[in-house]
C-alpha cells in the first residue's frame, strides 16, 4: 500500500491516525521526586519534563492529534502541557488535549493501561482516526513514529509492536515476544520470570516498548471484549496482547537508529536510579541521545530567564573562588556564583554560592546551594535550600539519618522543601 508524502516528507494521511499517550501512572519507584507529580511531569536533561520527549516524537513523526490520558497528581503535568504545548491549530483539527478520569463507564480508577483507554472510549471514536498509536508518557527516547505507522499499514497487522533487544535480566520488567521469520508475533508474555532468549543471541531477549499500533475498529472491539471478561486486569500486556496473538496478526517494528542499524537509544526512567543514571548519559562527551539535533527537536516550556552566568576568578589562596561548570549543563537563570558544578545538571534559575561543590548531581530548578556546601551523586527536587557547609552524598549513613532517600546504587535524593526545613530554620 502506498502512501502520498507532502514537502517534508511526511505521510500525507498522517492526519487520520491518533495518538494516545498514556500518563496516568503513580511512578512510586520515583518517589520522592513524585510525590506531588506524575511520573511523566518529572523534569529531564534541565529543561524538560520527561513527557516531553514522547509529544515531540510525535510532532516530529507529524502527528498533531493527541490525547494524554491522566490519573494520579495530574495538576503538574496538565500546567506543563498548558505552557508548553497549546500553539497546535484547533481549527485545522490540530490538539494536544488532556482526558483526566471521567468515570463515565463506572465508579473506578483506571485498572490497566487497556481500561484507561476504554474509559475514554466514546472520546477517541469522535476523532474518526484510522489508527490509534498508543504511548507511555515516561520514556526517554527519539522515533519516527511515522515509519511505524507505515509499517502497519503495509503489513496489513492488526496490532504492530516496537521492540527491541535488552538483556535477560532486564526482561523481567518488559513484555518479551517470540517471532516467526516475518517478524510475526508468536508468543508474548509480560514480565517473564525467565525470558525466551532471541534465537541467535542467548543473552538477550525481545522486549516491548509499550508502543503499539492498533487498527481503531479493532481496538474498540478488543477493549469491550476485554471489559467482559471477569479477572482481566485491563491491561493490553497481560491481557489484550497474548489473548489475540495467533487469531490474529501481531506484527514487530524493531526499533533500530537510522545511521547505525543498532538498536536505537530508550530508557524507561521507571526507578531512580535509572532516571539518574539516563540524565549522567547527558553530560557525557559524546551522549548517544542527542538534545542538539536540529532535525529532531526536543519541546519544552522554556521560562523567560536570563542566560546563565559564572562570576568571580579569585584563584589564589587555598580555596579557589571560581564559578565554573565542567562536563555539565547549565540552564536559563542559573548563577554560579564563585561555586563549582562538575559532571551535573543545573536546572533553571539555581544558585551556588562561593565555595560550593555539585558533582555528579541533578539540581532541579531555583536550587539554591549555600557557600561551602558539598553535593556528591544527588538528586535535589525543586526549590530546595541546601544550608552553608552542608554536605550530601559523602555518607550514605549520616544521610539517611537526615532524612533523605538513599537509593540502591547509593544516589541520595533530596524531595522538596520540606526535607530539609530543620537544617535551614
Amino acid at each position: 500500500m502506498e502512501f502520498q508524502r507532502n514537502h517534508s516528507g511526511q505521510r500525507a494521511d498522517m492526519r487520520r491516525d491518533v495518538a494516545l499517550i498514556l500518563a496516568g501512572g503513580k511512578g512510586t519507584r520515583l518517589e520522592p521526586l513524585t510525590r506531588e507529580r506524575a511520573k511523566p511531569a518529572v523534569p529531564f536533561g534541565g529543561s524538560y519534563r520527561i513527557i516531553d520527549f514522547t509529544l515531540s516524537n510525535c510532532l516530529n513523526s507529524g502527528l498533531r492529534r493527541i490525547l494524554v490520558l491522566t490519573q494520579y497528581k495530574a495538576a503538574s503535568l496538565e500546567r506543563h502541557i498548558n505552557q508548553a504545548w497549546r500553539f497546535l491549530c484547533r481549527e485545522l483539527d490540530e490538539y494536544v488535549d488532556v482526558l483526566s478520569p471521567q468515570q463515565r463507564l463506572d465508579d473506578q480508577w483506571y485498572q490497566g493501561t487497556a481500561d484507561a483507554v476504554y474509559q475514554n472510549i466514546y472520546t477517541i471514536e469522535k476523532t474518526e482516526a484510522d489508527n490509534i498509536l498508543i504511548l507511555s508518557g515516561d520514556h526517554i527516547y527519539k522515533m519516527d513514529y511515522a515509519e511505524m505507522l507505515d509499517q502497519h499499514a503495509e503489513s496489513g497487522a492488526d496490532v504492530t509492536i516496537a521492540c527491541l533487544p535488552v538483556s535477560l535480566r532486564e526482561g523481567r520488567d518488559f513484555g518479551v515476544m517470540s517471532v516467526d521469520g516475518n517478524g510475526r508475533v508468536t508468543e508474548f508474555q509480560e514480565k517473564p520470570r525467565e525470558p525466551q532468549s532471541l534465537p541467535d543471541d542467548p543473552d538477550h531477549c525481545l522486549a516491548s516498548m509499550g508502543v503499539y499500533v492498533f487498527k481503531a475498529d479493532f481496538l474498540y472491539e478488543q477493549l469491550c471484549h476485554d471489559a467482559t471478561i471477569r479477572g482481566s486486569s485491563r491491561d493490553f500486556g497481560k491481557n489484550i496482547i497474548p489473548r489475540i496473538i495467533g487469531e490474529y496478526h501481531v506484527q514487530t517494528f524493531p526499533f533500530k537508529d537510522k545511521n547505525t542499524g543498532k538498536s536505537a537509544y530508550w530508557r524507561d526512567v521507571g526507578t531512580l536510579d535509572s532516571y539518574f543514571a539516563a540524565n549522567m548519559d547527558l553530560v557525557s562527551v559524546d551522549p548517544q541521545l542527542n538534545l542538539y539535533d536540529e532535525t529532531w527537536p526536543i519541546r519544552s516550556y522554556q521560562p523567560l530567564s536570563p542566560p546563565p552566568k559564572f562570576v568571580f576568578a579569585q584563584t589564589d589562596g587555598d580555596q579557589p573562588r571560581v564559578g565554573t561548570a565542567l562536563d555539565s549543563l547549565v540552564c536559563s537563570g542559573s548563577i554560579l556564583s564563585g561555586g563549582r558544578a562538575e559532571r551535573s545538571i543545573i536546572s533553571a534559575n539555581v544558585i551556588l554560592h562561593s565555595w560550593a561543590s555539585v558533582e555528579d548531581s541533578i539540581l532541579f530548578d531555583h536550587v539554591e546551594v549555600g557557600r561551602h556546601a558539598k553535593v556528591r551523586r544527588a538528586i535535589i527536587d525543586k526549590g530546595v535550600v541546601i544550608p552553608p557547609g552542608m554536605t550530601i552524598g559523602y555518607d550514605p549513613e549520616q544521610d539517611r539519618r537526615n532524612g533523605f532517600t538513599i537509593t540502591e546504587d547509593g544516589v541520595a535524593v533530596i524531595g522538596n522543601v520540606g526535607d530539609l526545613a530543620e537544617f535551614c530554620s
